[in-house]
């Protein structure tokens, strides 16, 4: 029998058994998605009605009131600071955290898992959680967004940073370390070059998330440009509200590129 003769059905990826699973898992997604849309509250004559609300939405905010531009700009550029300071912040204070969380340079299995501790905190509180904690701490205003959008940033910047830590090739920390070099030269010379790229692509990362992140803030009195668009919304001024949306995307796109061109130099 040659290679020819072979019917293309001689050969299977899967065993019946092996198909027989695959279908099992499928059908138990099926009513897994199905059981969760059935269990949540939805009212469906809201959903088929959404098209029609939305192109009235549009309609309203169409032609877009750039009246308030000059204070809309002002409020962007400090949305810009919030998310500029409070990544400054997070990289310093997140990199003896990274160095903790890591299992190669942390000094023990306590500050292994402190650090591990304060990674999972920070990364499991969401930003808007955090910012009506500080609002309540420290009042409304950009501080309350600097703090929230920091202690977020933190254990983001923390794990990346630990992982890569976790990564670096040993034999230039052995090496240091046979010729008798202090911790110091170990970690200067050893590591942190190893880790540098990293750090960078990181930061930069960061900071264009915390830049989306921080547009959001002023909804619940953090400071920023959500503030206006907040107060557009609550008076149904819809065209401020989509002059607001329209410098909300414009600066997200500008940090795109800002981003773009900061990794091009830096890496």
């Amino acid at each position: 029998m040659t290679l020819s003769d072979l019917r293309r059905d001689d050969w299977a990826r899967f065993t019946p058994r092996q198909r027989m699973m695959r279908y099992a898992a499928f059908l138990a997604t099926g009513l897994v998605i199905a059981w969760a849309i059935t269990s949540i509250d939805v009212i469906w004559p809201w959903v088929w009605d959404a098209p029609q609300q939305m192109g009235d939405l549009f309609a309203r905010m169409y032609p877009p009131d750039p009246e308030n531009l000059p204070s809309i700009l002002a409020v962007l550029w400090e949305t810009v600071n919030i998310a500029t300071i409070a990544t400054f912040f997070a990289v310093f204070i997140s990199l003896p955290v990274a160095w903790l969380a890591a299992q190669n340079t942390t000094p023990n299995r306590a500050t292994l898992w402190l650090g591990r501790f304060i990674l999972v905190s920070s990364r499991s509180i969401n930003t808007i959680i955090w910012a009506l904690l500080f609002v309540a701490i420290f009042g409304p205003g950009v501080v309350a967004g600097i703090v929230a959008i920091m202690f977020r940033s933190i254990g983001f910047i923390g794990k990346l940073l630990g992982e890569a830590i976790e990564e670096i090739d040993p034999r230039p920390v052995e090496a240091l370390e046979a010729t008798g070099a202090s911790r110091f030269k170990v970690i200067a010379y050893a590591i942190v070059p190893q880790i540098m790229p990293t750090f960078w692509a990181v930061a930069i990362l960061r900071w264009d998330i915390n830049l989306r992140e921080s547009t959001v803030l002023g909804l619940v009195g953090a400071g920023g440009i959500g503030i206006i668009l907040q107060g557009a919304i609550d008076t149904f001024n819809w065209p401020e509200a989509a002059t607001v949306l329209l410098a909300i995307l414009a600066l997200v796109v500008v940090g795109e590129i800002v981003s773009a061109l900061l990794r091009r130099r830096l890496l």
